[in-house]
């Protein structure tokens, strides 16, 4: 079974107007089902996860490439081959007025782009396909979407979710970045990224989960930043006026997926989650991650913040759109009340102009209802489709 991707409109634009192509995202999101869907019988394909199909293209690139004359060509896992890139540019500059013929994709962002950008900048038009967004998904209830995720085997077949998620993690955040960052302390690392898992939602002190791994933390920071590039983790930052304090600022840290932070933090289950200590942050990492997916999949840069006061007021989303942002409070709760839109309220007065008059309230009600100041507390299942419009 085919579900069809929200990035579909992005991907058939960009063919139209660029040579290359990329799609890059986390393993196992779904980017080569994605393309054979979207292409079907319109593109070669290869595989640099074959051995031999990796070989031929790193000893004679121009005769490897020389198969694919006609039709637009898929390479799938470019990452592994990043020295084909100046013979694909070769091609183009020959031929600049053929769109949409090299079609790769790539999980591995941060051996990638810096490929990517020396050798075809200008060239190719850069997308990424993160896991699945709710919307993408039948309906399900939302413990079922904390349990089961977005990647595609686990959200479309649960009885397979722990035997694949153990085995992402072991062969992904375990061994492949791992290796990428040259860690020889299994044990360190492991400690390290459930160490991240338990503080899903919260903010990231580099210096706590230096202590508490016994590395420094310039390690620490690179261990996240190699997490961050693995689209394992996404860091939210503060919100200030001044650029150059949201730089600075510790940043809230949150797994992409709701069903990777379940499994490191060994949650027996998606109603047991919901209901035990982690359950307001796993739901609010849900709202924060469909904000993401649904900039990301409509080919655009996510700018989202959050805001907390000296005093300890906070609001958990600001989303800037157009130059305003768009606050949201993000609350597990089916029965809002003037306390939890508080914060928007203060919020709104602090920022004036640059904010909305008022703000969203996203929550577990059945149906939108108004607030005091003119707040809007929303049912979640409704909050992907308001983005979505706010966004075009």
């Amino acid at each position: 079974m085919y579900l069809p991707r929200a990035l579909s409109n992005e991907f058939q634009q960009s063919l139209l107007s660029f040579p290359a192509l990329l799609i890059t995202g986390p393993r196992q999101s779904g980017k080569t089902t994605f393309l054979h869907h979207t292409m079907g019988n319109a593109a070669a394909y290869v595989s640099f996860d074959d051995p031999m199909s990796r070989d031929f293209a790193l000893s004679d690139p121009n005769g490897f490439l020389d198969q694919y004359q006609g039709d637009p060509v898929i390479l799938d896992e470019i990452q592994y081959v990043p020295e084909l890139l100046p013979y694909i540019k070769i091609r183009i500059d020959r031929n600049p007025e053929i769109y949409g013929k090299w079609l790769l994709t790539g999980s591995q962002q941060f051996r990638l782009m810096h490929q990517v950008s020396e050798s075809l900048a200008g060239r190719i038009a850069i997308m990424e396909l993160l896991p699945f967004s709710w919307i993408e998904l039948p309906p399900r209830p939302i413990e079922d979407l904390i349990w089961q995720g977005g990647y595609p085997v686990p959200a479309l077949h649960r009885d397979r979710l722990r035997l694949w998620m153990s085995s992402y993690i072991q062969t992904y955040l375990e061994r492949d970045v791992r290796q990428l960052i040259n860690v020889h302390d299994l044990r360190q690392f492991e400690l390290f990224i459930n160490l991240c898992a338990a503080g899903h939602g919260q903010t990231l002190h580099a210096a706590t989960l230096a202590r508490e791994t016994g590395v420094s933390q310039p390690t620490i920071k690179s261990w996240i930043g190699v997490l961050e590039a693995a689209y394992a983790v996404r860091l939210v930052p503060p919100w200030f006026r001044n650029y150059g304090k949201r730089l600075v600022k510790a940043p809230k840290l949150y797994f992409l997926d709701a069903a990777l932070a379940c499994a490191l933090t060994r949650q027996p289950g998606g109603k047991a989650a919901l209901s035990g200590a982690m359950g307001g942050a796993l739901f609010e990492g849900l709202i924060v991650s469909e904000a993401i997916k649904a900039f990301t999949h409509a080919g655009k840069k996510p700018e989202v913040y959050y805001w907390r006061t000296r005093d300890g007021m906070e609001v958990d989303l600001l989303i800037l759109i157009g130059g305003t942002i768009l606050p949201v409070e993000i609350k597990l709760t089916a029965t809002p009340s003037l306390n939890h839109v508080k914060p928007l309220t203060q919020l709104c007065r602090s920022l004036g102009d640059d904010i909305r008059p008022a703000g969203i309230l996203v929550c577990q009600c059945r149906k939108q209802t108004p607030m005091s100041g003119g707040h809007i507390a929303m049912p979640w299942q409704d909050f992907p489709g308001w983005l979505q419009k706010e966004i075009k």
